[in-house]
C-alpha cells in the first residue's frame, strides 16, 4: 500500500511539472509572437501558425489581440491571407471557427477590425471561410456587419451584406441599445450609406431603439443636415448655388462599385495638393461630358438591362443630351468659381456641404414612402413583428399607449414563394404566421411563450423579462421616456427643419394632428423655438384649417402668441447686444400676433395672463440689460461725434492757404483739392452733430419695454450711420488740406501716406460694422430671422 501511495505522488508530481513546462512554453511562444509582430516579422509568424495550432487562439497583447487582430489592425492583407490559410489548413488541425471567433478585450473578433477597417479583400478572405462570423457580436452587441456601417465603410458593408444574406443582414443589423445600421449610418451623416440600406433593408425604417426612435426621429434631429439648418452668408452663398451635384442612384451588390455614385469625399485619400486636385477634376468634368456623347450616339443599338434599367437614357431622370449640357454646366461654374478668386479649400467644403443636404433629402424620400407611423392599426395597438432574439442581446422597444412592447426587430423565416407574394416591406399578421410561431418556439426548446390573453396582461423591461400587471404598477424608465416622445414631425419643427416638415405632411397631412405630451402643436412648437420659416412655411399652406391648427393652446392654455411673447432658453437670433435681441423678441411676438385676425387667439390662460403679461413678465431682466447696453454704446459714440465736430467746426473756418486780400476769396479756390476739403468738412460737422442728438435722445429716453421694438433700435441706427459718415468725411477734409501743404515732387508718394494713416479708423469701423448690419438687417426685417452662427 505504501509503494502505491508512493507511485500516485510520483505521477502526480510528474503532471504538475509537465502542466508548468507547457504554461512556461506558451508564455515563451506569446512573447516570440509579440516581439515577431511589433517588428514586423509576419513570415516568422505564418511559419509559427504552421507549427502550432495553438497559436493561433494566442492573446499576445495587453488588450487581447492575436496575430491575426494585428495584421488586420496594420492593413497587411497579403499577411492575413496567409494567417488564414493557416488557419484553414486541414494539416494543422487547427479549429477554425474558434480560431477566427476569438475576440479581444473588447469583444472584437478579427473580422469586427476588418470591417471597421473597410478593408473589402481582408473581410472576404475571413468571411468565406467561416460565414457565422459575420453574426458574432462584441461586447456592445455589434456584429462585424453591424460595424461597417458604424464606421461608414460602404464596400465593406455591401461585402458582407452579399455573403450573409438580407434574412441573417435583419438580424445582424442591430446592437445592445436597440440601434439599427439605419440608426447609426444617419446618426453620423453617411447619408449614402442610409440611402442603399433603405432599399436593401426595407424594414428598418419602422425599427425603434430603447428610446423609441425610429431612423427618421434621429434624421429630425439633425437640422445641419439640411438647407434650412444651415445658413449661408455672402459669397458661400453664391458659391453652393453655383456647385452642382449628384443624386444618389439605388445600387446593387453586384455593381455598386463600377455603377454607384461617387461616396463623400474623405480626405484621407486626398494625398495630391489643392491645385493638382482641381486639375484631376477638371479631367475628370471633360472624360464625363465625353462618356455622356457617347453614349447619347450609340444607345440606340444596345439592349436593356432589366436588372439595371436605371442605367439607360430611357429610365434616367434626363435625356442623355440634357445630361451633357448638365456636365458642362457643372465644369463651366467650376471654372467661373476658381477663376473669380475663390479658395479650393472652401470650395469643396461647400461642395460637401450641399452634397450632403440633397442627399439627406433623398433618404427623407426613402423613410416616407416606406414608413408605417401613420397607418390606423385596430385597437390602437400597432402590428409587431417576432422576433428571433439573439444571446445576450438588447430588444428595441415600441410606445404606443404608455406601454413598452417588442417591436420591428427581424422578419421570420419565409419561403421564396410567400416572400414573392408579399410586397417589400409589408408587415406580416400575427394571424398568418400563427402556426409558424408555434413551430419555432417548440423546436427552440422555449417555455416563454404566451398565448394571446397572456400577451394581453403583461409587459417586458428592458432586459426582456415579463412583468405582471402587479410588478408593472409602478412604471419603469423606458415608459417614462416613451410618454416624452416627440413625432418627428414635431421635432423637425422644434430645429426648424423646412423640409422634414413640408415631406411629411405632402405624405402625411394627418401629422399636422400631432401633439407632445405638453399638448403643443406643429405651430406651437415652431413658435415657442422660435422658427421662423416653418411658422411661415405652416402659414402659406392652404390645405391647413387654420381654424384649429394655429388656434391650438397647450396644456397650461398658452396660445401661440402666449409662447411667442414668453422668454425661452432656446435664443436662434444671437446678435451683439441685449438691446438687439429685444428688438428681435418684439418683431417675433407682433409678427405671430399680425399673422392672424384680430382676436384669434385666445386672450388668458389657465393662469389668467395676457401675452403682454408674459412678455413683460419674461423680458424684464433682457429690458435691464438691453438698457445698460443702449447706455453705454450711446455714451461711447457720443463722445467720438463731439471731439469729430469740434474738429470740423474747426476746420471748416481754417481755409487752406488763406484769403485774397482785396477781394476775401480763399486763393486755392479753383483748385480740386480746396473743393473736397470745403465740402468734406461741412459734411463732417452736420452728420457729427446728427450722431451726437441721436445718442443724446438715447440717452434720455424711458427703456421703455415697446420701444426696443422700433424706436430706440432706429436712433441707433441713424446715430451710428452720421458717426461713420461723419468719420470717412474727417478723413477726406484731412486729405484734401494737407495735399496743399506737400511740394510738386512728393505729392504722388503722398497717397501712400494717407493709406496707412487711414488704417486705425479703417479697422474701428471694421470692428463696428457687423453690429451695424445685424442692426441694419433686424430694424428693415419683417420677419426675424435665425442667426448664421448658430451650430447645432
Amino acid at each position: 500500500m505504501a509503494g502505491e501511495g508512493g507511485q500516485i505522488k510520483e505521477e502526480g508530481q510528474t503532471i504538475c511539472t509537465t502542466e508548468l513546462m507547457t504554461k512556461e512554453k506558451e508564455d515563451m511562444m506569446k512573447k516570440e509572437l509579440f516581439t515577431m509582430a511589433m517588428n514586423g516579422q509576419w513570415d516568422q509568424i505564418v511559419e509559427a501558425y504552421t507549427r502550432e495550432a495553438r497559436a493561433h487562439v494566442m492573446r499576445i497583447t495587453k488588450a487581447g489581440d492575436t496575430a491575426l487582430h494585428i495584421a488586420i489592425s496594420q492593413g497587411n492583407e497579403q499577411k492575413v491571407k496567409d494567417l488564414v490559410q493557416q488557419i484553414t489548413n486541414p494539416q494543422v488541425r487547427s479549429k477554425v471557427k474558434e480560431a477566427l471567433e476569438i475576440k479581444n478585450d473588447r469583444g472584437n473578433t478579427p473580422l469586427h477590425i476588418a470591417a471597421s477597417k473597410g478593408n473589402v479583400s481582408m473581410c472576404k478572405c475571413i468571411a468565406n471561410v467561416h460565414q457565422q462570423s459575420v453574426g458574432v457580436p462584441n461586447g456592445d452587441g455589434e456584429t462585424p456587419f453591424f460595424l461597417s456601417v458604424l464606421h461608414g465603410k460602404r464596400e465593406a458593408f455591401f461585402c458582407l451584406h452579399d455573403i450573409c444574406g438580407v434574412e441573417n443582414g435583419y438580424k445582424y443589423s442591430r446592437r445592445k441599445d436597440g440601434d439599427t445600421i439605419l440608426h447609426c449610418a444617419i446618426a453620423r451623416d453617411y447619408f449614402d450609406l442610409a440611402f442603399q440600406i433603405t432599399h436593401s433593408y426595407q424594414n428598418l425604417v419602422n425599427y425603434k431603439n430603447e428610446q423609441g426612435f425610429t431612423p427618421l426621429h434621429v434624421l429630425a434631429s439633425k437640422p445641419s443636415a439640411f438647407r434650412s439648418g444651415s445658413l449661408l452668408r455672402g459669397y458661400n452663398r453664391i458659391i453652393y448655388h453655383c456647385i452642382f451635384v449628384d443624386n444618389l442612384q439605388v445600387e446593387t451588390s453586384s455593381h455598386h462599385q463600377t455603377k454607384g455614385t461617387k461616396g463623400p469625399v474623405d480626405k484621407k485619400d486626398l494625398d495630391v495638393p489643392e491645385n493638382y486636385r482641381t486639375c484631376t477634376n477638371f479631367f475628370k468634368l471633360f472624360w464625363d461630358i465625353i462618356k455622356a456623347v457617347t453614349f447619347q450616339l450609340r444607345w440606340n443599338g444596345e439592349q436593356t438591362d432589366a436588372e439595371n434599367p436605371e442605367g439607360h437614357p430611357g429610365h434616367q431622370l434626363v435625356p442623355a443630351n440634357y445630361r451633357t449640357c448638365f456636365e458642362f454646366a457643372k465644369l463651366a461654374s467650376l471654372g467661373m468659381l476658381i477663376s473669380l478668386g475663390f479658395g479650393f479649400n472652401t470650395i469643396r467644403k461647400i461642395e460637401q456641404k450641399k452634397q450632403k443636404h440633397k442627399w439627406a433629402v433623398q433618404v427623407l424620400h426613402a423613410l416616407l414612402t416606406r414608413t408605417s407611423a401613420y397607418e390606423y392599426h385596430a385597437g390602437a395597438e400597432p402590428k409587431q413583428e417576432i422576433i428571433s432574439k439573439q444571446e445576450g442581446d438588447t430588444l428595441p422597444y415600441a410606445v404606443m399607449s404608455g406601454c413598452v412592447t417588442l417591436h420591428n426587430v427581424t422578419e421570420l423565416p419565409t419561403t421564396s414563394n410567400e416572400k414573392e407574394k408579399r410586397a417589400p416591406g409589408m408587415e406580416v399578421e400575427p394571424t398568418d404566421i400563427a402556426g409558424k410561431i408555434l413551430a419555432l418556439l417548440r423546436d427552440a426548446g422555449s417555455t416563454h411563450y404566451l398565448d394571446h390573453d397572456q400577451k394581453k396582461n403583461t409587459t417586458h423591461s428592458v432586459d426582456g423579462k415579463e412583468k405582471t400587471p402587479d410588478q408593472t404598477t409602478k412604471e419603469n424608465p423606458i415608459t417614462e421616456i416613451a410618454k416624452k416622445l416627440d413625432t418627428p414631425i414635431l421635432i423637425a419643427a422644434k430645429n426648424g427643419i423646412t423640409e422634414i416638415v413640408d415631406e411629411i405632411l405632402k405624405y402625411f397631412p394627418v401629422a399636422i394632428d400631432d401633439l407632445n405630451v405638453d399638448k403643443k402643436n406643429i405651430v406651437l412648437l415652431a413658435v415657442e423655438n422660435r422658427q421662423p420659416n416653418v411658422y411661415q412655411l405652416l402659414l402659406t399652406r392652404k390645405d391647413l384649417q387654420k381654424e384649429s391648427v394655429f388656434g391650438q393652446v397647450d396644456n397650461e392654455g398658452n396660445s401661440a402668441q402666449h409662447l411667442a411673447a414668453r422668454l425661452g432658453d432656446y435664443k436662434p437670433w444671437r446678435i451683439p447686444g441685449a438691446a438687439l435681441q429685444m428688438q428681435w423678441e418684439n418683431k417675433w411676438h407682433e409678427y405671430v400676433k399680425n399673422s392672424m385676425p384680430l382676436n384669434f387667439f385666445p386672450r388668458h390662460n389657465n393662469q389668467g395672463e395676457t401675452p403682454r403679461d408674459l412678455f413683460t413678465k419674461t423680458h424684464k431682466d433682457l429690458v435691464k440689460n438691453g438698457s445698460e447696453w443702449l447706455t453705454n454704446t450711446s455714451q461711447s459714440c457720443s463722445v467720438v461725434a463731439a471731439l469729430i465736430a469740434t474738429v470740423a467746426f474747426a476746420s471748416a473756418n481754417t481755409i487752406p492757404g488763406g484769403f485774397n486780400e482785396d477781394t476775401g476769396i480763399p486763393v486755392l479756390q479753383n483748385k480740386p483739392g480746396f473743393d473736397l476739403f470745403a465740402i468734406s468738412s461741412l459734411v463732417a460737422l452736420c452728420f457729427s452733430l446728427t450722431a451726437l442728438v441721436m445718442f443724446l435722445a438715447i440717452l434720455t429716453s424711458r427703456y421703455e419695454e415697446t420701444d426696443f421694438g422700433k424706436h430706440l433700435p432706429r436712433k441707433l441706427l441713424l446715430g451710428l450711420t452720421s458717426l461713420f459718415v461723419s468719420i470717412a468725411a474727417m478723413l477726406l477734409s484731412f486729405c484734401g488740406g494737407h495735399f496743399f501743404v506737400l511740394k510738386e515732387e512728393l505729392k504722388f508718394a503722398a497717397f501712400p501716406v494717407y493709406a496707412v494713416t487711414c488704417l486705425p479708423v479703417t479697422f474701428f469701423a471694421a470692428a463696428q460694422f457687423p453690429l451695424y448690419f445685424d442692426l441694419l438687417r433686424a430694424t428693415f426685417s419683417k420677419v426675424p430671422q435665425r442667426s448664421s452662427k448658430i451650430v447645432h
